[in-house]
């Protein structure tokens, strides 16, 4: 039923902000972009990043951070974690080891989403059997 993720969507206040501190922190600009909706092209399986005006949300945003935490890999996740507090993020869950191989941490970026980080051994490992193109 569940195939892959499709799009992980941020909100923002100041949205043109928050696109120039996520193009920051990706080293790369939005591919895609309408008057407040942006949308990042991620990683090994170019997964989307949107960056979506706030006053575009479905609900007024919850005064503290919560919900679910999606993790996206990284090979290191202390220099992950380093660089995401050099921008300006908060550390919302440590550099925690879960296990032999798995490697987690989260922070909260400037404009209160959670973002995760995860060292995950499986992605890799999946990583490796996919097709090569």
């Amino acid at each position: 039923m569940l195939r892959g993720l499709a799009t992980i969507n941020y909100w923002a206040a100041d949205h043109r902000a928050a696109v120039r501190w996520y193009a920051e922190l990706l080293g790369v600009a939005p591919y895609f972009e309408r008057p407040g909706y942006a949308e990042f092209r991620l990683g090994d399986y170019q997964h989307e990043l949107g960056i979506i005006d706030s006053r575009y949300a479905p609900r007024p945003p919850a005064p503290e951070p919560g919900g679910v935490i999606a993790y996206w890999h990284v090979d290191d996740v202390a220099a992950a974690l380093e660089r995401l507090q050099e921008l300006g993020a908060h550390i919302y869950e440590a550099l925690t080891v879960r296990g032999e191989g798995f490697i987690t941490a989260s922070v909260v970026d400037p404009f209160g989403n959670i973002l995760g980080v995860m060292y995950n051994r499986h992605y890799l490992e999946l990583l490796g059997a996919a097709p090569q193109s």
